[in-house]
């Protein structure tokens, strides 16, 4: 026994020297002619138990392969990523030189399943009709359910949901992701969910005769919905680092000004222009990828709002004093337009279509905006350029939203909360405003 003891070990040991090999049909015929003999070996010795370990190696060394494919299978979704990387960084330098979101998807998926078919291809050497432990229910078990379905395809899609996950943390950020990438992901993601999990599923049983459910089974719908889950972390840091940019430029454009000493508005604000150039290329992004989604119907008085927001608000002060002059200060107005103000919930998971997306970005803008504008102090010219700046917000950004009432009532608040710390309340015209717009 300790003679066949040493053999099994010189087995197992060179076993795993070729657990890095290409190709598996030499390693397979070996491993036939080694668990045949032992089949004859055991024949001559019915006591021994020679045969179960020979399987044994065998079911080992098939797990190796397995394993081993599945570092290649990783190995190829890291470098599709960093030739997208790379593509997107070419686009970006490169005006002349577009990249197409969609053709760097369908790539990437045609890769990623091509490559996972090569692989369940390779392994079917170890299931051919003339492989003695082929046949060996113990060793089909553990190979096609175990190592092929759970080990090999469960654990790739798996593995593509932990990175794509990485990507949602404050270590990814520093890492400077491109946008487009995340959008990219959770297409991908997304596309995984809706039918190619269930797909590649279908092809392993199909090729490897799983009969399924079998204990400790993944389920196609389980997985499906864990990498949908991961396609809407991503979009939903998309929409964040895409609004907190454009909330960046927003809140140094306030912070940098003195609304106290500002002279009288001639034209919008530079930010602003760059504000709704920033939104529609976003918005050409996304609809690269995504469906365009529901939107409310755009009422048929919206090209008056604007103007009657504005009239309605040239002296809310004196307008809320006439009920109660001698009680009612500045602080408690303030309160009771909040207290009767329409909620807007801005940091809300989006929906997979554009105009969600871009909803939940231009939300974070202006919240951002609001925010600032409740830090400082305005002048009489403070205030009329940031009438004008939220004039022109409106006439451009509701067509980016799923309702356009939100944009109004955003603004709404950024416009009276101005008003609200000014000095010197006093707004202009709506016809100038609207000149100004229209020639800036």
């Amino acid at each position: 026994m300790t003679l066949m003891d040493s053999y099994f070990d010189l087995v197992r040991r060179r076993v795993t020297l070729e657990k890095y090999t290409g190709d598996n049909t030499v390693l397979v015929r070996a491993l036939d002619r080694f668990h045949r003999r032992l089949q004859s070996l055991n024949s001559l010795l019915p006591d021994s138990n020679f045969a179960r370990i020979g399987t044994d190696i065998v079911s080992k060394a098939a797990s190796e392969r397995c394993i081993y494919c599945l570092n290649a299978l990783n190995q190829h979704f890291n470098d599709c990523l960093t030739d997208v990387r790379q593509a997107l960084v070419s686009s970006r330098k490169s005006s002349s030189h577009e990249t197409s979101l969609p053709t760097l998807l369908q790539g990437m998926i045609d890769s990623l399943k091509n490559e996972m078919k090569c692989a369940l291809d390779n392994l079917q050497a170890f299931m051919q009709v003339d492989i003695t432990f082929s046949s060996k229910v113990y060793f089909r078990q553990q190979f096609c359910c175990s190592d092929i379905r759970e080990g090999l395809i469960v654990a790739f899609f798996r593995h593509v949901n932990e990175l794509a996950t990485e990507f949602c943390n404050g270590a990814a950020e520093k890492g400077n992701t491109p946008p487009p990438l995340l959008l990219l992901l959770s297409s991908l993601c997304l596309v995984f969910s809706s039918s190619t999990i269930t797909e590649m599923l279908s092809f392993t049983e199909a090729e490897f005769r799983i009969e399924r459910p079998f204990k400790g089974s993944t389920t196609a719908s389980n997985l499906s919905q864990e990498a949908k889950d991961v396609a809407q972390m991503l979009v939903n840091h998309y929409v964040h680092i895409q609004g907190l940019a454009v909330s960046q430029m927003l809140r140094k454009s306030v912070e940098t000004r003195d609304w106290m000493n500002t002279i009288e508005p001639r034209t919008v604000r530079a930010v602003m222009k760059r504000v709704v150039e920033d939104v529609t290329a976003i918005d050409v992004q996304v609809g690269q990828l995504y469906e365009e989604g529901t939107r409310k119907e755009r009422s048929s008085d919206s090209s008056k709002r604007a103007i009657s927001h504005s009239t309605a608000r040239q002296n809310p002060r004196s307008n809320w004093s006439s009920y109660a002059p001698s009680t009612l200060d500045d602080s408690l107005l303030s309160n009771i337009h909040k207290l009767f103000s329409e909620r807007i919930e801005i940091f809300s998971s989006v929906e997979f279509s554009k105009v969600s997306i871009l909803t939940g970005i231009v939300k974070i803008s202006l919240k951002t905006l609001l925010e600032c504008v409740r830090l400082r102090t305005f002048g009489r010219y403070g205030l009329q350029q940031i009438q004008v700046d939220t004039y022109y917000l409106q006439e451009y950004l509701w067509r980016f939203v799923t309702d356009e009432h939100l944009v109004d009532v955003l603004l709404d608040e950024i416009l009276s909360s101005t008003i609200y710390r000014c000095l010197d309340p006093v707004l202009m015209e709506t016809s100038v405003v609207k000149a100004i717009c229209e020639r800036g």
